[in-house]
């Protein structure tokens, strides 16, 4: 586990060790993908006055707070996490997270994709449906070491430990606090409008309309949209754009496209947009995030 984080970017247990990226007020985090385990992707960090807005995941979160409190905003309220405490998120879930307590929070973060979920879960669970979480905070310090020792065993290239620790992992999550995925089924009469403006938004993405433009060719009105799309998606329009836009940016860098190219493709104004939306939601700047997947490169994925 993280026991305490120095002005180098290092844990006193030696911490995330190359590619780490150093912040003020002795913040660091790493961003990175190790090629022996695919539809994965890894952050341990430290933060204490950064925070994310509210975003969602095309794959699952898990984390595993290894000092200080991690505060984190769902759709039905707050809940906080200290140390030996886990978070677990389930695909496209709107949430944000911010430092529960004056001194940040420290965290090892795991982001399996929902295939690498799925593949563990039919081997080990008799869940029906599609397998997720059906409880989102828990105090389990032994699993939350286990999921520290994912990311150490890849730090070290040890591919045989890190893929066996990881498929333990998954499986001891989803027998204890697993459960089926609820159907997406619309909720209000406005979700065929707000997938229908969601469709519009990814098309148009560099160069959006404004909410009444869009409200019109979708023949409702702008507050009408706005409910709607929130309810659908957890996120008004202007925020899941965002969002969307910081994950075709991932996508790009993946693929070798520079930030200043990213930015004017996926529609920021300009490289420092992109900077700003990118480490807000993700944790690291893009060209951080870009040189650590040119160098332990993997398949791209949102």
């Amino acid at each position: 586990m993280i026991t305490g984080s120095g002005d180098d970017g290092t844990a006193a247990d030696g911490g995330p060790g190359a590619g780490v990226v150093r912040r003020a007020r002795g913040e660091w985090a790493r961003h990175w993908r190790y090629p022996e385990l695919p539809g994965l992707d890894l952050l341990r960090a430290r933060y204490v006055r950064h925070s994310f807005p509210r975003h969602a995941h095309d794959g699952y979160v898990v984390c595993a707070v290894t000092d200080g409190i991690e505060a984190v905003g769902l759709p039905d309220g707050v809940v906080r996490a200290g140390h030996g405490g886990l978070v677990m998120i389930n695909p496209e879930v709107a949430h944000a997270a911010w430092a529960g307590a004056p001194e940040g929070w420290a965290y090892a973060t795991l982001y399996p994709s929902a295939e690498l979920i799925a593949e563990i879960a039919g081997e080990t669970s008799a869940l029906p449906g599609t397998a997720g979480f059906s409880e989102t905070v828990a105090e389990d310090p032994r699993l939350g070491r286990m999921i520290t020792d994912v990311h150490r065993a890849a730090e070290a290239g040890n591919a045989l430990a890190a893929d066996s620790l990881l498929r333990i992992v998954v499986a001891r999550l989803l027998r204890r606090y697993g459960g089926p995925l609820p159907a997406r089924t619309p909720r209000t009469a406005g979700a065929g409008a707000a997938a229908r403006a969601q469709a519009v938004l990814l098309e148009r993405m560099a160069d959006p309309p404004s909410l009444e433009k869009l409200a019109q060719e979708l023949g409702t009105s702008p507050f009408a949209l706005l409910r709607a799309f929130k309810d659908a998606y957890g996120m008004p329009p202007h925020t899941w754009l965002t969002d969307a836009r910081v994950r075709r940016a991932r996508r790009l860098l993946e693929a070798g496209s520079t930030p200043a190219d990213t930015a004017v493709a996926v529609g920021f104004s300009d490289q420092p947009h992109l900077n700003r939306h990118f480490t807000r939601i993700v944790g690291v700047p893009p060209g951080a995030y870009r040189r650590e997947r040119a160098a332990q490169p993997g398949a791209a994925r949102g």
